[in-house]
C-alpha cells in the first residue's frame, strides 16, 4: 500500500526548481507539497492539497529541500584544535597539518571511526543536510583507506576515495612510490566501497602530473571525479579537473579569468567551502566573480578536523553571502540544487515531482533568515525520503 504525506500552509516553499514559482528558488508562497511513498507526486497550493495519509501542518513557515553537502571529511581520529589556536594566534595553514590526522585515524579503531562519523551525520542532518558526501583521506595505507571508506558507506552512498590526499610521513622522499601504490593495492581495494575519487592538487599535496595519473586511473576503473585545487595559491588544478570532465573542482580560492572561462564553458561545478577561509583566515574568493562569468557553483562545508569543523550548510551560507558576494538566493540554491549538481544527482535538492521528498522547515518565514540570523538553529524539522528524522 503506497506511503502519502502531504505538507500544508507553507508560507514560503523554496523549491529551488525553476519550473515553479518565481525567481531562481522557484519560490511558492502559500503552497503544499504531496510525497508518494518517498518520492514528490504534487506541489501546488495550499486549498488545492489532496488528501493524504499523514499531513504535516507547516502553519506558515518557510519550508525548503533537504541541503545537498558535496565535501566532507567526517572519517578521522584524533582533534587538531591546538592547531586552530595557533593559526589564531598568527601561524600560516599548509597542508602538512593532514599528517597529524593520518597519525591519529591509523590509531583509531574501526568503531570509533563510525561512531564519530554518525554523530557529525546526525550533527548535520539537525541543520538540515539530508545528503552528505564522504571522503577518506586520513589513512594513505590500503588497509586505513579501506576501512575509513567502509566507515563513510555507513553513513552515505556519495563515497570518496581520497588515498591522494597527501603524501604520507613514510613515503616523505619517494612520493613517486605512493603514486604508484595509490594508483595500484589501494585504488583495487578501494573501488568496492567508493563512487568518487579525488586529489587534493595544491602546494604540499599533488602537483598536477601526479594529479592527473591518480584521476586517469580512477576514471578507468569507473570512479567519478572530484577535485581538490587551488585553495592555497593559483595553480593548473581548475582547469585540470575540466579537462577531466570532472564533476566538481573544489576550495577555488584563486581562480584566474582563464580558470573561470574553462568553467564556465564545462560541466564542472566549483565548489566554494567558506569554513576553511573561515578557520584557516584565507582570503575569502570572490563568488560573485565566478557567477558573474557564467559559472554553475555549490556550497558545502568540507567538515575536518584541521581547517573547518563544521556540519553546519547555514553556516557556509551566512559566510557566503556576508564575506563572498552571493545573495541569499544565490547560496541556497548552491547548498540545495548546486551541491546536488556537483554529485550529479538530479532527484535531490529541488522540491519537484520525481525528486526525492527531502524537505526541511525553518522557524523563519523566508530562506532570507539563514543569512539574517547567523548562527541560530533555525530548523525545525528534517524528513528524507517523506520519513521525519527531526
Amino acid at each position: 500500500m503506497s506511503s502519502v504525506v502531504a505538507w500544508r500552509n507553507i508560507g514560503e516553499l523554496v523549491t529551488c526548481d525553476a519550473s515553479h514559482g518565481t525567481g531562481p528558488l522557484g519560490a511558492v508562497t502559500d503552497a503544499a507539497v504531496v510525497s508518494v511513498d518517498g518520492r514528490i507526486a504534487w506541489v501546488g497550493p495550499s486549498t488545492q492539497c489532496p488528501d493524504a495519509d499523514t499531513t504535516h501542518d507547516m502553519d506558515g513557515c518557510c519550508v525548503l529541500p533537504g541541503f545537498v553537502d558535496s565535501h566532507t571529511h567526517p572519517i578521522f581520529g584524533g582533534d587538531r584544535s591546538s592547531e586552530f589556536a595557533a593559526r589564531m594566534a598568527g601561524d600560516t595553514y599548509e597542508a602538512g597539518g593532514i599528517r597529524a590526522t593520518v597519525a591519529a585515524t591509523r590509531a583509531t579503531s574501526d568503531e570509533v571511526l563510525r561512531e564519530r562519523a554518525a554523530k557529525l551525520r546526525e550533527e548535520a542532518l539537525g541543520q538540515g543536510t539530508t545528503t552528505l558526501e564522504a571522503k577518506s583521506g586520513y589513512g594513505l595505507t590500503v588497509h586505513d583507506e579501506c576501512r575509513s571508506l567502509q566507515a563513510a558507506c555507513s553513513i552515505t552512498s556519495e563515497t570518496t576515495f581520497l588515498g591522494a590526499h597527501v603524501v604520507p610521513q613514510e613515503f616523505a622522499h619517494n612520493p613517486d612510490a605512493y603514486v604508484s601504490l595509490v594508483i595500484g593495492d589501494m585504488l583495487e581495494q578501494s573501488l568496492p566501497y567508493a563512487k568518487w575519487a579525488d586529489v587534493f592538487c595544491d602546494r604540499g599535496a599533488f602537483d598536477v602530473d601526479q594529479a592527473r595519473h591518480i584521476l586517469t586511473a580512477c576514471s578507468a576503473r569507473g570512479l567519478g571525479l572530484r577535485l581538490h585545487a587551488n585553495q592555497l595559491q593559483p595553480g593548473p588544478g581548475v582547469q585540470l579537473g575540466v579537462e577531466l570532465k570532472a564533476a566538481s573542482v573544489d576550495h577555488c580560492t584563486y581562480l584566474s579569468d582563464e580558470d573561470l572561462a574553462a568553467l564556465a564553458s564545462s560541466r564542472t561545478i566549483a565548489t566554494f567551502v567558506p569554513g576553511a577561509e573561515f578557520s584557516t583566515r584565507a582570503p575569502y574568493p570572490n563568488i560573485r566573480r565566478a557567477l558573474d562569468a557564467g559559472v554553475t557553483v555549490a556550497l558545502a562545508s568540507d567538515c575536518n578536523p584541521g581547517t573547518s569543523y563544521t556540519t553546519s550548510l547555514p553556516f557556509a551560507i551566512a559566510l557566503a553571502v556576508r564575506d563572498m558576494g552571493m545573495t541569499p538566493a544565490e547560496a541556497v540554491w548552491a547548498s540545495t540544487a548546486g551541491g546536488a549538481a556537483a554529485l550529479q544527482r538530479d532527484d535531490i535538492g529541488i522540491i519537484a515531482p520525481g525528486a526525492r521528498a527531502d524537505l526541511q522547515s525553518l522557524a523563519a518565514a523566508n530562506h532570507i533568515h539563514l543569512a539574517y540570523r547567523p548562527g541560530v538553529p533555525l530548523t525545525t524539522g528534517v524528513w528524507v525520503a517523506g520519513q521525519r528524522m527531526r
